[in-house]
């Protein structure tokens, strides 16, 4: 699939080779293509999930992984006895081995990350990638420094190595999604981040606003015809009380699949050095692990939840989600 121009002097997302050993992208079968119709989309992809056309699901997904070991232990305990039911694994943190140590099953995605944001914390390329590296030896801090400096090749290797290294360290992974959603807003990137979805077979999270309007391309709708599911509605916690955030998205939620996003992380004095948003991320922990009104409300508004699992099952069996 090719959308957009490639950066000056950067080959196009089709002439790279995988890494050595991999199959390269576009040798796997696709599944079968969708149609375009937004209406349609949600109707099926709920029906092919299992459920009537009008059911409203919920994917409550915990963001970073791997990050710190406050994340790991919020994001456990959430998965396990609170109400996340999927997470995205950050390999190349420092704290990504002990996640790796602490599953057990759960459902868990790759967030393929290529920035490192925090100021006192820094983490960079698990492959020989020069063109990913800022000046102090870490990922670029901005996704703008990203797009402007990453050759595509080492993009490409670099994701395809981290989705590998989860897989050998024993996760099933269930779904990609993109830190800071550097693959998922800028044409070129994107073309990488559907190979990946094509050749693992695996289903991706894309922006609330990821259409030709807002971001310049129609990423949902190239989704789409290459056969890759991503739920229909996406919500950000970030910078505003957790609990309020979900309490308006149960009470606005529409038909379809919703992704609720949070970031989940034990009040400890390493959260409270690395993140200086680090009281958000306390809140996303306590309101997701430890608030039972919120399980209330949840099963008051008629919400079903359910993981990326499902929806991988669901691409994998070739399900024509368009309606």
């Amino acid at each position: 699939m090719h959308i957009g121009s490639t950066p000056s002097g950067t080959p196009g997302p089709a002439t790279a080779a995988p890494p050595s050993g991999t199959r390269g992208p576009g040798t796997a079968a696709p599944p079968s293509g969708r149609q375009t119709s937004s209406v349609g989309a949600v109707t099926a992809l709920t029906e092919a999930l299992g459920h009537p056309h009008d059911a409203r699901l919920l994917i409550i997904s915990c963001a970073n992984l791997g990050q710190a070991h406050g994340a790991n232990e919020a994001i456990f305990e959430s998965l396990r006895s609170g109400l996340g039911t999927t997470a995205t694994l950050m390999v190349p943190c420092a704290w990504s081995r002990d996640a790796a140590s602490r599953y057990r099953g759960e459902d868990v995605g790759v967030q393929l990350t290529l920035n490192a944001e925090l100021e006192r914390f820094r983490w960079g390329p698990i492959t020989m990638s020069p063109s990913l590296l800022d000046g102090d030896g870490g990922f670029p801090r901005t996704v703008a420094d990203l797009w402007d400096h990453a050759d595509l090749d080492e993009v490409r290797r670099e994701c395809w190595a981290q989705t590998e290294r989860a897989i050998l360290w024993g996760f099933d992974v269930t779904h990609l999604d993109a830190h800071l959603g550097a693959l998922q807003r800028r044409p070129e990137f994107f073309d990488v981040f559907a190979e990946l979805a094509n050749e693992f077979a695996l289903p991706i999270c894309l922006p609330a606003d990821a259409d030709e309007r807002s971001i310049g391309f129609p990423a949902r709708e190239l989704a789409e015809q290459e056969g890759i599911v991503s739920p229909d509605h996406v919500v950000e916690v970030r910078g505003r009380p957790t609990r309020s955030v979900i309490e308006h998205a149960l009470f606005n939620l529409e038909e379809g699949v919703t992704e609720l996003k949070v970031r989940p992380a034990i009040d400890a004095p390493e959260i409270r050095g690395l993140d200086p948003h680090w009281s958000e991320r306390v809140e996303d922990y306590l309101v997701t692990a430890h608030d039972p009104g919120v399980r209330d409300l949840i099963d008051k508004s008629g919400a079903i939840l359910i993981g990326y699992r499902e929806l991988r099952a669901a691409q994998r069996a070739g399900a024509n989600v368009a309606g």
